[in-house]
């Protein structure tokens, strides 16, 4: 019979939890060198983002695709049939509330944000050919696919996977820890290592939380300098940050089962209508053909791209790290926040089916978002009035809007994505609380309201420290920061995750091995009844 998790429900208890204590420190410590040394803050993290990109990228790359790979082998093995809980329990959520909550928290604003201005990005300059040709435009879609296709949701599927079935088929505290309970044993979970792995999950998830938020905050910067010329500044983002941290601090109070599910039904409605508008108006058999040739194009050179670092420089100088690299890192930084909180609304459904609602569904949406509004922009870039990608090279947070602009009411258009961006940024943040709130309560799936308050606040600090750092350059740093150290517990987890199904496997306590040996044992009953009749 499976355990049920229970954590810490009282506030003042979760206030001497040791990963609570060393992670608010921790992260007091950062916001305060970012606010007192902001200069030399600021030139430390370019340092570092070129020592972590020269020196490690190549991990990213290869941990990465190794993720990718293990996991299908999970989903296509007889390991496939367990279910994260227990034999006979049915899925907490509806498919459709599964898919909304887990994309809302996954991807939401980088889409929004990356949409157009990173298929504009890889058409002016790409990692192979020359720029601006019709090629350009065939490998800007390609790797949008790419860096947003089968590789992250493989990364969050590892986190969620794993505390899933640890926790709800093996009874642990939803912590990361837990996960490694074949190393660190069942008392070693709170132990020193223990607090070490949370610890790290704790600051990776607000580093990689807060590279998102900063994102949107850019982008609501500049729908607003679109649509009423307000400078997007400084000003205007700290703004931005204080506003939406108190409207996810009040989404937070209603709980999971109300905010965050009804914000992001919502907000998958409105951004699908906003999708199917552009989709209809716009340039629609050159979208629906670049569509079908680039799923073409990403299967076709899928192996190419998984392992490509060019290390004879042949691409542009930093391109490698300033995307491939730098998405990874954001992935793996993302993914004890996203995996946490995915793991959180799949109980009940088996492993092959979590694994292909987690990677497959999101993957195609992220081809048809690219295909729609990046191949609408990179037809109006190389057919028709051009001008985006000069936006884009100036600020990337305005190529959604200008894409829109060329499209008829732009105004409500711009209007409806930022409010969509609005939304997300809540979602995101609202979600981010709840996981970081179970780290620092030991497990407890509904932490204290006190406590998510606490880490809510604290992912808008962090994310206003960032951009007053540098902006984009400094939100990528963070993720790179956040996701080496991360990256190595991932290796751990799988590798916990393997062998305990394996062990599984191997005593037939599967629902597949199951069903497979009751099978055998009802056919040789049969067998002995008609030798015990022949006699």
């Amino acid at each position: 019979m499976v355990r049920k998790q229970k954590g810490l429900s009282s506030f003042t208890d979760t206030l001497k939890t040791p990963t609570f204590l060393v992670s608010i420190a921790l992260a007091v410590g950062f916001v305060f060198i970012g606010i007192v040394f902001q200069e030399p803050f600021s030139d430390r993290m370019d340092l570092t983002f070129n020592w972590i990109v020269d020196s490690l990228g190549w991990t990213f790359i290869l941990g990465s695709s190794t993720f990718l790979f293990l996991i299908v082998y999970l989903m296509l093995s007889p390991m496939g049939d367990i279910k994260l809980g227990g034999d006979d329990e049915e899925p907490a959520y509806s498919y459709m509330a599964w898919f909304s909550m887990l994309f809302s928290c996954g991807m939401g604003i980088g889409l929004l944000f990356w949409g157009v201005s990173e298929p504009i990005s890889h058409y002016m300059v790409p990692p192979l050919g020359e720029g601006g040709t019709n090629e350009a435009i065939y490998t800007a879609v390609r790797y949008s696919f790419f860096h947003w296709g089968f590789h992250p949701w493989a990364i969050y599927a590892v986190v969620a996977g794993s505390l899933a079935y640890f926790s709800y088929r093996k009874g642990l505290p939803m912590l990361l820890s837990s996960c490694l309970e074949p190393i660190l044993g069942r008392k070693g979970i709170d132990g020193p290592w223990g607090i070490t792995i949370n610890t790290i999950g704790v600051l990776a998830t607000l580093f990689g939380i807060s590279t998102t938020l900063g994102l949107g905050v850019i982008q609501i910067g500049g729908g607003l300098e679109s649509l009423f010329g307000i400078p997007s500044n400084s000003i205007l983002w700290l703004s931005i940050i204080t506003v939406v941290t108190i409207l996810a601090i009040m989404s937070t109070v209603t709980g999971i089962d109300r905010g965050i599910k009804w914000l992001s039904e919502i907000n998958i409605t409105a951004a699908a209508l906003l999708l199917i508008f552009i989709l209809i108006v716009g340039p629609t058999l050159f979208i629906l053909d670049l569509f079908t040739h680039s799923i073409g194009g990403y299967l076709q050179n899928f192996l190419y791209m998984s392992f490509s670092i060019d290390p004879a420089g042949v691409s542009p100088e930093g391109w490698h790290g300033d995307w491939t690299i730098f998405y990874w890192a954001w992935w793996i930084a993302w993914s004890p926040f996203v995996g946490s909180f995915i793991a959180r609304v799949s109980r009940g459904r088996t492993i092959r089916s979590f694994v292909i609602g987690v990677m497959l569904v999101p993957t195609i949406v992220s081809m048809i978002w690219f295909s729609v509004f990046g191949g609408a922009a990179l037809f109006i870039e190389h057919f028709g009035a051009a001008g985006i990608g000069d936006v884009v090279a100036q600020d990337e947070a305005l190529g959604f809007f200008t894409a829109l602009s060329h499209f008829p009411i732009s105004g409500i258009l711009i209007a409806v994505a930022m409010i969509s961006v609005a939304v997300f940024f809540i979602t995101s943040s609202d979600s981010g609380t709840y996981v970081i709130g179970m780290l620092t309560s030991k497990g407890n799936p509904n932490p204290p309201l006190p406590l998510r308050i606490i880490w809510g606040v604290m992912e808008g600090a962090f994310a206003a420290i960032l951009l007053l750092a540098g902006g984009l350059g400094a939100l990528q740093t963070a993720s790179l920061i956040g996701g080496f150290p991360f990256m190595i517990i991932m290796a751990l987890m799988l590798y916990c995750l393997v062998i305990s199904l394996r062990k599984e496997l191997h005593e037939g306590t599967l629902p597949f091995e199951r069903a497979r040996l009751e099978s055998l044992f009802s056919e040789l009953r049969e067998l002995k009844e008609s030798e015990t009749k022949n006699e």
